[in-house]
């Protein structure tokens, strides 16, 4: 007897080629040699391969467990609680205990928020360079994005208070902020944004009143991630200062009194936000709260600027953790969906949208490395590294947080209608990608700060030049011709930067400006690693990214001219495939 036709619909399963598979049990380490590449180029060998174990890891729970807590954290937000159950006013916030489980992974597993400041973190004797730091911050947040704050602003609490806190502030929190007991851990916020400020911080109202041995703060903070936190750096006027940024002080203040009674300011209520949705960002109302001084009263606002390097650099790099989790999704359903009989990976179309997908996340890797390296240099007394992560930091954080989202929305679409879906990675990708580009100043603050403070003020333009320079100088597989292209848009670059900066009116183009020095940068770098890479492995595939670079996002060119098709069809194929490419095969379509 055959069964009715719609019951066999409702029975049999589709053909597997036909459907567009997810990420579900990836490693995204595993997935991603040019991550290990450049830990290499970056780290020594010893630490390298002291963290590839716990990068494996992280990068299968990243694929997996990690994943499935993030979508339910991400479904199931924070309730604010205004009273407990005793009826007293005890405000707390409710998370869903997949968010309890992020955390404990972040802070606790892998000690992320600690790494740069305690030693002894998964076994290694001393503190962690930024740039293996940031490997773990790169993998985690391809799987949770939300919590990428409350991570960040923890470490930046602890740096701030170990860099300019009384000894007797420094016992007191500064344990708690850096350990991986969760039973111990003190959780950071950064509570700086107002209603009558924004970007122009100097204009904050908030002010702090002197009571003894410490302040009372009065006012609003109108958008404060990790809203919740014990411990909590933030800016106010003291009574009498003047007007303007000099005027500012930086303060701690704690969530609980000494007393065990919460301390006086409460979470008028919780953002209901785009993205980001998992973690819990408050409006708070500052109603004679107690706080402590921080570093020098007329120095608050330098000092938490100081912080604004390691921030942007971390939002640099969360935003290319949401690119390169996109590009698996993208990449999962090209290799492996059948349509009128042919892969998608293999039609011409999909093959140019892929390259654009993966041109900005491996410009945006690239660049996150670089400026890792400079921070720590910088942070080891190199005056010249410093300059360079001046310029570097906002150049990034402006680029890469932009290409994010569209890098997001185009891996969405190669999923089709699904990808709309919320069951799916994609969607929630996409809804992230839109912070990093307002988070540590929008578009224009970054741009304008790249050009007219680092340029323009700072000079930091000349030590970007030297480095570009030397990268090329130290790149003697490359062909000749291609290094000098990139020594003469170098060149090119820094010079329009200069001409932006040296004159107000062209405030307009800080933005074009801002662009050609992250794309001639990291066509430059990509180069060098290549250059790197192919003495380790004989891989020098990323010289063909250097190329597309220029072509893609430099030249201009007539809109009504065909593509080369020989050389893009055959760079593209190379890119998309597998095997490592020689120098010399890859100097012939770069040349």
């Amino acid at each position: 007897m055959q069964p009715h036709p719609q019951n066999r619909l409702a029975t049999s399963d589709p053909r597997p080629e036909l459907l567009a598979p997810d990420t579900s049990g990836m490693n995204f380490y595993r997935a991603d040699p040019a991550l290990s590449d450049l830990l290499r180029i970056h780290l020594p060998d010893t630490l390298f391969r002291h963290i590839e174990p716990h990068l494996d890891r992280l990068g299968h729970l990243a694929g997996g467990h990690l994943d499935e807590c993030a979508r339910l954290a991400d479904r199931h937000v924070p309730l604010l609680h205004q009273r407990d159950r005793f009826g007293r006013d005890m405000q707390w916030i409710e998370y869903h205990p997949a968010y309890r489980e992020l955390e404990r992974a972040a802070f606790s597993e892998f000690g992320i928020h600690a790494m740069s400041i305690r030693k002894g973190i998964l076994g290694w004797p001393d503190k962690y360079p930024v740039a293996a730091k940031h490997a773990f911050t790169f993998l985690f947040n391809q799987a949770e994005f939300g919590l990428g704050c409350p991570i960040n602003v923890t470490d930046g609490c602890a740096k701030l208070l170990a860099n300019f806190g009384s000894e007797a502030l420094k016992a007191k929190y500064l344990d708690g902020l850096t350990q991986t007991d969760m039973s111990r851990l003190t959780q950071g916020g950064q509570f700086m944004t107002e209603k009558e400020g924004g970007s122009d911080v100097g204009t904050l109202t908030t002010t702090a009143v002197e009571e003894g041995d410490h302040w009372r703060l009065y006012g609003e903070k109108w958008f404060c991630s990790n809203a919740d936190a014990k411990v909590v750096m933030l800016l106010a006027r003291p009574e009498g200062a003047g007007p303007g940024t000099r005027g500012v002080g930086l303060f701690l203040m704690p969530r609980t009194l000494d007393d065990g009674s919460p301390n006086h300011y409460r979470i008028v209520r919780l953002k209901d936000k785009l993205g980001t949705r998992s973690m819990a960002s408050g409006e708070i109302k500052l109603e004679g709260a107690i706080a402590y001084a921080v570093g020098k009263l007329d120095r608050g606002f330098v000092q938490m600027a100081e912080m604004v390097n390691s921030s942007r650099l971390s939002n640099g790099v969360k935003s290319t953790a949401l690119m390169r989790r996109a590009w698996h999704d993208a990449m999962a359903v090209a290799k492996n969906r059948v349509v009128f009989g042919r892969r998608i990976v293999d039609l011409p179309l999909a093959q140019r949208q892929l390259m654009k997908i993966t041109l900005a996340t491996e410009q945006a890797l690239s660049m996150s490395f670089l400026t890792a390296d400079a921070l720590d240099r910088a942070e080891a007394g190199s005056q010249d590294a410093a300059a360079l992560l001046r310029i570097l930091t906002p150049t990034l954080k402006f680029r890469a947080t932009r290409d994010a989202r569209k890098v997001c929305g185009d891996a969405m679409e190669m999923r089709g209608g699904i990808g709309y879906i919320e069951e799916f990675a994609t969607a929630r990708l996409l809804r992230d990608a839109h912070l990093g580009s307002i988070w540590e100043g929008t578009g224009n603050i970054v741009a304008i700060d790249a050009l007219t403070r680092a340029v323009g003020r700072h000079g930091a333009d000349a030590a970007l030049a030297a480095d570009l320079h030397a990268k090329l100088d130290d790149s003697a597989a490359v062909p000749g011709k291609w290094r000098d292209r990139l020594h003469s848009l170098t060149d090119r670059a820094v010079g329009f930067a200069r001409e932006v900066a040296g004159r107000s009116e062209n405030e307009a183009e800080a933005r074009r400006a801002t662009s050609l020095l992250y794309h001639v940068a990291s066509a430059v770098v990509l180069a060098w690693e290549a250059h790197r890479i192919h003495q380790m492995r004989g891989d020098a595939r990323r010289l063909l990214l250097s190329r597309l670079v220029i072509d893609h996002r430099l030249s201009s060119g007539d809109p009504f001219d065909l593509a080369e098709p020989g050389r893009q069809r055959a760079i593209t194929q190379l890119l998309l495939g597998e095997r490592a490419v020689g120098m010399e095969e890859a100097g012939k379509l770069v040349a």
